[in-house]
């Protein structure tokens, strides 16, 4: 059996210079059928989601980017951002800058 893993996520408004705090983001993980969401959250007012514990193995994380724009009466060219990646046993920190039209991720620790 795979040891069990979490993952967390911190997504930052690049253009405010501060965490994008309410932004809804799903777990989702691949397996035979395709992809199923495993866990929603709206980021805290840190930008950041706790650890949703998962098995290790090929996930994404979606962010709903355009709904949060729209709240602010930003216009944005993407309406939600995927990030695909493998989870790892222990700990999988996917952090996001977001800009309305461009972003960036990398591997956080």
């Amino acid at each position: 059996m795979n040891e069990p893993c979490t993952v967390t996520s911190h997504v930052l408004d690049a253009v405010a210079g501060r965490p994008a705090a309410g932004l809804l983001i799903t777990l989702l993980r691949l397996d035979r059928d395709g992809y199923t969401a495993l866990a929603s959250a709206p980021t805290d007012e840190d930008g950041r989601v706790a650890g949703w514990r998962t098995a290790p193995g090929p996930h994404k994380l979606r962010f709903e980017t355009g709904a949060w724009f729209a709240l602010r009466d930003v216009p944005t060219f993407y309406p939600e951002v995927e990030i695909a990646f493998t989870a790892a046993a222990g700990h999988s920190h996917v952090p996001l800058l977001l800009s309305p039209f461009a972003y960036s991720t990398y591997r956080g620790s």
